[in-house]
């Protein structure tokens, strides 16, 4: 008796699975391709992380550029200035 009564009875997670299956299936397919592509299109899409440290980067080049040329030309003018000049 104990065999019988421990096949018939099923896990709690077994039924939850079997519900959710059900209600998948009650579903039509055009719902469930869109959901899927709903999913597929929120793991591919880039974040505002992402985002944000490409932009942090290009600042940062962009103002290390510009410091290099800034301390170059700076230095090549006061070269040429004479100070006795004045």
């Amino acid at each position: 008796m104990g065999r019988k009564d421990s096949s018939t009875t099923k896990l709690p997670v077994d039924q939850y699975r079997k519900q959710i299956g059900k209600q998948d299936y009650k579903k039509t397919k055009p719902i469930l391709r869109a959901t899927k592509l709903k999913a597929e299109a929120k793991k591919t899409a880039i974040g505002i992380k992402e985002v944000a440290l490409v932009l942090a980067a290009l600042l940062a080049l962009l103002l290390a550029f510009y410091a290099f040329f800034y301390l170059r030309l700076s230095t090549n003018i006061d070269s040429y200035l004479d100070p006795n000049e004045d």
